[in-house]
């Protein structure tokens, strides 16, 4: 961990010399005024927070203790007393250090602890500190995790999740601007020693292969930022394509279904197919999920084999049902439904 020191008082020493409107950021125009900050206490959330309150907003700062190394308690109660000094409303959640899948496991806890903390709070709008380089991170994992188009988005300016809203303001930004605005302004900020475990992917990516990259003279995070603008354009274009295809959802007891017309599922580019399993995904979930490669893989299979029978998937099931094409939460028996299915 390391701690850059300066005065408590500083948050108030604001100069016009860096302001909102030189930084930049549309996006506040269309937020709520009462938030809360995901603030881990490091370079990007620390501004986020002053930047909020600068532009007006209301804002309470929520920590989660990852419990990456034994200093990491010490950092949650540093940042409860600069929250109080700043008059603040400051809430921890502590999780489980993640033993295996440690990104995936640690995200989902996260997500979790925001959850829990909407609901005793009563907050639902959460802003997020992720940057520029944060998101040309995101879309290089995602091609080398073998995504396509709709995962090399990277991260949305906003979306909702189990109820939340989540925003992200500063994708415009650069990290180096963040960091010269908490130096002009003398604010502390705390380096999380996870950031330097390059058996992280992310960290890999931002420790081994970006600098690689440079020493070839090619700018990784303007590469990969350009790829993200014409993947969200092609995105844009295949759900254009897929709007025209109707799909239902309907809960059959406690089971959720969605439906849409096999023969025009069949009939579509690849790439819509793919979109429009994707919404049917979403419809069933309200937690984000996705069908992963392997998954739309196997789809592709069993479509070209005429779709007989069904696929379990993570936590839902594809089948034919007469004319439709049909998914559901959970699993389905083959007693259950051999009568319906195609035969």
């Amino acid at each position: 961990m390391m701690v850059y020191p300066v005065g408590s008082d500083c948050i108030n020493d604001f100069s016009p010399i860096v302001t909102l409107s030189s930084l930049d950021i549309p996006l506040l125009d269309k937020m709520p005024k009462q938030v809360a900050v995901a603030w881990s206490g490091g370079i990007d959330s620390t501004a986020l927070v002053l930047l909020l309150r600068d532009a007006g907003f209301t804002v309470q700062l929520w920590h989660v203790d990852h419990g990456w190394s034994e200093k990491s308690a010490a950092v949650a109660t540093a940042l409860a007393v600069q929250a109080k000094a700043w008059g603040l409303i400051f809430h921890l959640k502590c999780i489980h250090k993640a033993t295996s899948n440690i990104e995936a496991e640690a995200r989902r806890s996260r997500y979790q602890a925001f959850a829990d903390l909407a609901k005793q709070t009563g907050c639902r709008h959460v802003v997020l500190g992720h940057h520029a380089e944060d998101q040309a991170e995101t879309v290089c994992m995602r091609l080398l995790q073998g995504a396509g188009v709709a995962g090399c988005q990277g991260m949305k300016k906003s979306r909702q999740q189990q109820g939340i809203t989540f925003w992200r303001p500063l994708l415009g930004l650069h990290k180096k601007n963040l960091k010269q605005f908490l130096i002009y302004r003398q604010i502390e900020w705390h380096e999380d020693v996870s950031n330097q475990d390059v058996t992280l992917w992310r960290n890999k990516i931002r420790h081994q292969l970006f600098p690689a990259m440079e020493t070839c003279q090619v700018e990784p995070c303007d590469l990969f930022l350009r790829w993200q603008q014409q993947a969200e354009h092609i995105q844009s274009e295949i759900e254009q394509l897929a709007q025209h295809v109707i799909v239902q959802r309907w809960c059959e007891g406690q089971t959720a279904v969605c439906a849409m017309n096999w023969q025009v599922w069949c009939e579509q580019l690849p790439p819509v197919r793919v979109c429009l399993l994707q919404k049917m995904v979403g419809m069933l979930f309200a937690n984000g999920s996705v069908l992963g490669r392997r998954h739309i893989k196997a789809i592709e299979v069993w479509r070209e084999q005429g779709g007989h029978g069904w696929l379990n998937l993570s936590g839902c099931c594809l089948y034919r049902h007469e004319q439709d094409l049909q998914l559901c939460q959970g699993k389905v028996s083959l007693r259950k439904r051999n009568m319906n299915s195609v035969a």
